[in-house]
């Protein structure tokens, strides 16, 4: 039996912070031991993995990312942005279905599934994708082994734009499970496009990004999608938020797991403004576009009042050379992962957001929206999916230390005070001090639902 002894480490866990040691045998924690606690076990044969000075934290669960795989794999694949995911305290992800093929099948669906059992370093779960005339196919998705229905309110990749309001309407009254959308409106989106077009040619800077996806298409499709929920009584999960004016859809009198319609927030839409965009152009090109300060300090007000439950990354990898071209002819998102983590610790070095805050958005909050089984806390009998975090240890990315496939990052040239040490996925050291632990596998999440 694998064990191991995670001592004296700052346990960052559900609203504190507490010193304390972590037993792990095998896949799962043993016990949590405060300090003045005594042990009421043999513990003499545990591999102890000193931990003074830093951070334990439950592993990051983001529930949204693009890993491109399969079908789109040169510019990124399950294994390239595991390993990523796994430098940066992520051990479980939630893939999005717009691959090559669109995930518009069951069959599609398992593929991908046991693609991500060879292939992925830790924890993963694939939505089922919609289409316009697919309902029969999503209507089969079993609710405790997939994470939710992804339906695209707006532009999407492939077939996978659903606008025709009888499938909506099928969709959200037949859902067998939890459903994410994408919002905007694709008709506000095409006429301000043309606009823009007409006015600044094909040369047009990134700066206009968000005055083609504007704040106006984000709030009418939204409000669509939670006036469908509420009709319905779906379980529905807003995705990447962008807008001050969405804020008012949200409710912040329940906790997340007994909410019927949940938010989140990307990290790109809490660090960048379109102030960004003369520096950045492209590289923060993504859907929805990142928008005005005003817009990104109510996010943060939300993010501190419980109107949004959780915080992921939207992590979409493009190469260099596509992010490269003309605006209009760039393809949007941008890689994440990495970085996500160390990213929101910024934002408690500045007093933004406290430990405990950082830990419920990216870590208790997903599990409890989207029901995960045992995971997401650092409780006894839980997956020992967990990070070590050094809190005060200076670095800068750049080009020598990112894993993405692509090869890039938004954050490049940005310096953090907090580093990830070491990340456990199911009690396996993945990654240490750099180093990652290749023929680490994850495990296929699973959930409980109402």
């Amino acid at each position: 039996m694998d064990k191991k002894l995670i001592k004296g480490a700052f346990i960052v866990n559900e609203g504190e912070t507490l010193k304390g040691d972590v037993y792990i045998e095998d896949k799962h924690i043993k016990a949590v031991v405060y300090e003045g606690e005594s042990v009421t076990f043999d513990h003499k044969d545990y591999e102890i993995i000193p931990a003074d000075g830093l951070y334990l934290l439950p592993g990051v669960i983001d529930d949204q990312v693009h890993f491109r795989d399969p079908g789109l794999t040169y510019k990124a694949d399950i294994h390239s942005e595991t390993r990523a995911a796994a430098a940066g305290g992520v051990t479980s992800f939630m893939d999005m279905p717009n691959t090559i093929p669109n995930v518009l099948t069951q069959e599609i669906l398992e593929e991908k599934y046991k693609l991500a059992g060879e292939k992925s370093l830790i924890n993963y779960s694939f939505y089922m994708g919609a289409s316009n005339d697919n309902l029969e196919e999503i209507l089969k998705t079993d609710p405790e082994t997939v994470c939710g229905i992804k339906v695209f309110m707006g532009s999407s990749t492939g077939n996978m734009l659903v606008d025709d309001d009888k499938t909506l309407e099928g969709i959200f009254a037949g859902a067998p499970t939890l459903v994410a959308v994408h919002c905007e409106d694709e008709k506000t989106i095409k006429v301000n496009a043309a606009r823009i077009l007409d006015n600044f040619g094909e040369n047009a800077p990134t700066r206009v990004h968000p005055m083609i996806r504007t704040a106006e298409a984000c709030f009418l499709s939204s409000s669509k999608a939670v006036k469908l929920a509420k009709k319905y009584n779906t379980r529905l999960h807003v995705l990447h938020l962008s807008t001050a004016r969405e804020m008012d859809l949200f409710d912040n009198t329940l906790p997340p797991e007994q909410k019927k319609i949940t938010a989140e927030v990307c990290v790109h839409h809490l660090w960048f403004s379109d102030e960004d965009y003369d520096e950045k152009g492209n590289f923060i090109k993504w859907n929805p576009a990142i928008k005005s300060i005003t817009d990104r300090d109510e996010l943060f007000e939300a993010l501190k009042d419980g109107r949004i439950d959780v915080v992921a990354t939207d992590h979409a990898p493009h190469t260099l050379e596509e992010k490269e071209r003309p605006y209009f002819k760039a393809p949007s998102g941008g890689p994440m992962v990495q970085h996500s983590l160390t990213a929101m610790l910024e934002f408690y070095h500045q007093e933004r957001l406290t430990l405990e805050e950082v830990v419920t958005l990216m870590c208790h909050n997903p599990a409890l929206v989207f029901g995960i089984r045992n995971r997401g806390f650092i409780r006894k009998g839980y997956f020992a999916d967990l990070v070590l975090v050094d809190l005060d240890s200076p670095w800068k990315v750049e080009k020598k230390n990112i894993l993405y496939k692509c090869e890039w990052s938004p954050m490049e040239g940005i310096s953090f005070g907090s580093k990830v040490r070491k990340t456990f996925v199911n009690g396996h050291l993945v990654f240490d001090e750099g180093n990652i632990d290749e023929s680490i596998k994850g495990e296929r999440l699973l959930f409980n639902r109402n």
